[in-house]
C-alpha cells in the first residue's frame, strides 16, 4: 500500500493528447462510447461502470452474500485535450458513488461510475492508430495475394483475363500491381484515421488503479492501509515473542 502511495505521489498527471507511452496518471470527466449505454442492472440507469453486491438476509436478521458482478465494459475520460478509453479489466476500483437498495429479504449494493463523473486513473497508456500503422509493403502484398491464391475461383473469375482456366505470367502481374494498390489504398486510409489513446492494465504487474476520488485523498488511504497493517504486524511479533517467552506457540 505504501508503495501505491508513493507511485501516485511520484507520478505527475499527464494530457491526453500529449502522454507519452507506458506508465502515465490522466485525470478529466467520465464520458460513455458512442451506442447503446451501459445500464445498471438495480435501477436501468445509464452508468459507466458498475460492481453489484447482492444478499440475502437470514432468519436470524443477518445479511449473507448472494452473488456479485462487476461490469467489463469500457469508457472514456475526457481531460479537454482528448478523450482516453479506458479498459477496467484487471483495475482497483476506489469507486465513492454506492447506493442500497432493499426489496423484499434482497439487498442490493451498487458502487457506481456515471456520466461526468471526475476521474483519477494510473495505468499503462497506448495510443493506437495511424500511429501504429504497418507500413511493410511488400509484405503486405505477398499477404494479400497469398489469400487470394487460397480462393482460387474467386482468383480466376477476377484475373484470368483470357479464360483458360489458369493464371499466366500476364496475368500474374496484374494481381499483382492490383495486390499494391489495394494495401496502398488500405495504408492511407489507416494513416487518416484517427488515433485511439487506450488506459489499460500494465503487463509489469504496477498498480492500475481507476477512482473518482482526487489523488492526495487516494495517497493517504493507501498510506493508512500500509500504517494499519504495519501497526498489525509488529503487534502480531510482539505478541509471538511474548508467547514464546512463556512457551505457548
Amino acid at each position: 500500500a505504501l508503495r501505491h502511495a508513493r507511485l501516485i505521489a511520484d507520478t505527475p498527471t499527464a494530457r491526453v493528447a500529449s502522454a507519452a507511452q507506458g506508465y502515465t496518471e490522466l485525470q478529466g470527466r467520465g464520458a460513455p462510447l458512442a451506442g447503446d449505454p451501459l445500464l445498471s442492472p438495480v435501477n436501468a440507469l445509464p452508468v459507466l461502470w458498475y460492481r453489484l453486491r447482492i444478499e440475502r438476509r437470514q432468519r436470524d436478521g443477518k445479511w449473507q452474500l448472494v452473488s456479485t458482478d462487476t461490469s467489463a465494459a469500457t469508457f472514456l475520460l475526457d481531460d479537454g485535450s482528448a478523450r482516453c478509453v479506458i479498459d477496467p479489466e484487471g483495475a482497483e476500483m476506489l469507486v465513492r458513488r454506492h447506493d442500497v437498495f432493499v426489496r423484499d429479504d434482497l439487498r442490493y449494493t451498487q458502487w457506481s461510475l456515471i456520466e461526468h463523473d471526475k476521474l483519477y486513473v494510473i495505468g499503462d497508456f497506448a495510443t493506437l492508430g495511424s500511429a501504429d500503422v504497418r507500413t511493410d509493403t511488400a509484405a503486405e502484398v505477398r499477404e494479400l495475394l497469398a489469400a487470394w491464391k487460397a480462393d482460387r475461383p474467386a482468383l480466376l473469375q477476377r484475373f484470368d483475363l483470357d479464360g483458360d482456366g489458369e493464371i499466366d505470367l500476364r496475368e500474374w502481374e496484374l494481381a499483382r500491381a492490383q495486390a499494391r494498390r489495394e494495401v496502398r489504398q488500405r495504408q492511407t486510409e489507416a494513416l487518416a484515421a484517427p488515433e485511439l489513446h487506450l488506459m489499460r492494465r500494465p503487463s509489469d504487474g504496477r498498480l492500475y488503479l481507476i477512482s473518482d476520488l482526487d489523488p492526495e485523498r487516494i495517497g493517504r488511504q493507501y498510506r493508512w492501509i500500509a500504517a494499519f497493517h504495519a501497526t498489525v504486524f509488529l503487534g502480531a511479533t510482539a505478541a509471538t515473542a511474548w508467547f514464546g517467552q512463556i512457551g505457548v506457540f
